[in-house]
């Protein structure tokens, strides 16, 4: 569905070779990341002084935030070559070892979805990324013997959206971990501000704040967004985007002011109308709104419990007060989130008194 291709992860290919373009080439260009990205520069430039590869480097964080394009940045600030790779490919140690075998010296080599290695290829790992070296096993058996096989100094890359399942031993042996958080409206504006100049758009701040408010702090969603206004803008004849006209197109692709697309707000009015608020169970839960359970609970539940709107218990999924009050419902007594409602409320009460009384 278009709506959920704006805001989930996965890409066309036409997409991402429009996100590629976009993609900021040094550290210099990279929006946001404040603290890892000064304490990378740091480790990067002590590399380069020592002349040798850069210590192996952890990324964590969720999808969208920009763990490929740093990877794709210390290999462009190490004036080293890149190789790809993912951790679903290498289901066993025989791949891993072919990869690692035809490493040249000082390149970088990034694992997207670390977690998700095979054991004995993890296992394997460990020895490359410490010893710069191998065994490479041969026959079977009683017969079996192992061959060392020595590896030029490489640059490990790992990237994981979830980091809880990597083994300790594993994230020891990395020498830098950073973690990425999500943007800010502010941050966003920034990104989405780049991105306009290199695809030639002529966007107004009010436009951009439209557009960086439903884009759920994820630039990833945000460039997309930009890229589905921009269509809009030019099938409807529109020179320069402002938030009405950004506004207009995000509705049409039915992401609202908080970033909520109709795959969220169908689990939450799921929940509301037919559970009166939970809690209910994930897989009742995607089978009332048509979805696999995976999907709700990958795709949808992340941002909704970010943003306050659901919450998983012991007893299943529940529909938070503010989940009630965005789509427009009553809330009933009891309903969990309505001591943070009840304090905005007051909090806006006491300043229009303080306005009347002034």
């Amino acid at each position: 569905m278009a709506e959920q291709s704006l805001v989930s992860g996965g890409e066309e290919p036409e997409e991402r070779v429009i996100e590629a373009a976009l993609r900021p080439k040094n550290l210099h260009d990279f929006v946001g990341q404040h603290r890892v990205r000064k304490q990378l520069a740091l480790v990067l430039e002590a590399s380069k002084m020592r002349g040798r590869s850069a210590d192996h480097v952890l990324m964590s964080g969720p999808p969208g935030l920009g763990k490929t394009t740093l990877a794709m940045i210390i290999a462009a600030e190490m004036n080293a070559p890149l190789r790809i790779s993912s951790g679903p490919a290498i289901q066993h140690a025989g791949d891993l070892a072919a990869i690692l075998s035809s490493l040249s010296e000082g390149e970088v080599l990034f694992l997207d979805e670390i977690h998700r290695m095979s054991r004995p290829a993890e296992e394997m790992l460990y020895m490359a990324m410490e010893d710069f070296r191998v065994d490479i096993v041969v026959g079977k058996g009683a017969g079996a013997t192992a061959i060392p096989l020595e590896l030029p100094p490489f640059t490990l890359v790992g990237a994981t959206t979830r980091a809880g399942l990597l083994p300790g031993p594993l994230r020891d042996r990395f020498g830098f971990t950073g973690h990425l958080e999500f943007y800010s409206v502010a941050e966003l504006e920034l990104v989405l501000r780049r991105s306009a100049g290199l695809l030639d758009l002529k966007v107004n701040s009010a436009g951009f704040t439209e557009i960086a408010g439903r884009s759920r702090g994820t630039p990833r969603i945000a460039n997309r967004l930009l890229r589905r206004v921009r269509d809009w803008a030019l099938v409807h004849g529109i020179d320069q985007i402002d938030a009405r006209s950004a506004s207009a197109a995000l509705d049409m692709y039915e992401v609202d002011q908080r970033g909520l697309d109709r795959l969220d707000r169908s689990v939450l009015e799921a929940l509301i109308t037919k559970f009166n608020g939970g809690p209910v169970g994930l897989s009742t839960l995607a089978i009332a709104v048509g979805e696999e359970p995976e999907t709700v609970e990958t795709v949808a539940e992340p941002f909704l419990v970010r943003e306050g709107l659901l919450g998983r218990t012991p007893r299943g999924r529940i529909a938070m007060a503010p989940a009630w009050t965005h789509l427009g419902y009553a809330v009933p007594t009891g309903v969990f989130g309505q001591e943070t409602l009840s304090l905005f409320d007051e909090d806006e009460n006491h300043a229009e008194s303080i306005d009347t009384a002034g």
